[in-house]
């Protein structure tokens, strides 16, 4: 399945690329040379570690190249009224009797624990395009599904603090 990223996904994969090569990359290969200069690599936990650390890098580095080759660029552009990409939203659950406030957010970057919903989640599908007071159904899967009703939209600013999420 093809990634669906906004152009503010797409600059923030590309500063991480750059990071990674230019600075921790050179970090990464400087930690490995020390390590080999204590000596015998049999045994030299260090110089295992190091190795470690900058093929954990160089692997997040292809992956993030990866997702950029593969990804389709998205809109989060919507209308003023309408719940769309990066728009807070406040929900209320019927079933549970209670309200719940959530960002909308591509799939790279959603983290439910601090309120981030993918668009692609059944939450997000369904409230994508709906405006307030809209009462929406959300299709979980084919035997459960529940309703919410839009309290409040609010268009969210990009703040900087989201990361693309580690797989």
């Amino acid at each position: 399945m093809k990634n669906q990223l906004t152009q503010s996904d797409v600059k923030k994969i590309e500063e991480e690329i750059e990071y990674r090569k230019l600075t921790v990359r050179k970090e990464a290969i400087d930690a490995v040379k020390e390590a080999r200069s204590f000596g015998d690599l049999s045994e030299n936990f260090e110089y295992y570690a190091a190795k470690k650390d900058k093929n954990r890098n160089e692997s997040r580095i292809r992956y993030l190249e990866r997702m950029l080759k593969t990804a389709t660029v998205i809109s989060d552009e919507s209308a003023a009224d309408e719940v769309g990409i990066n728009n807070t939203v406040t929900i209320y659950i019927e079933e549970d009797d209670e309200e719940e406030t959530y960002r909308i957010v591509t799939s790279v970057r959603e983290d439910s624990l601090h309120g981030l919903i993918s668009n692609e989640s059944p939450l997000g599908k369904a409230l994508m395009g709906h405006k307030e007071g809209d009462r929406v159904c959300v299709n979980v899967n084919d035997n459960y599904s529940y309703y919410v009703v839009i309290k409040k939209i609010e268009n969210t600013t990009e703040d900087g603090n989201d990361r693309i999420r580690s797989y």
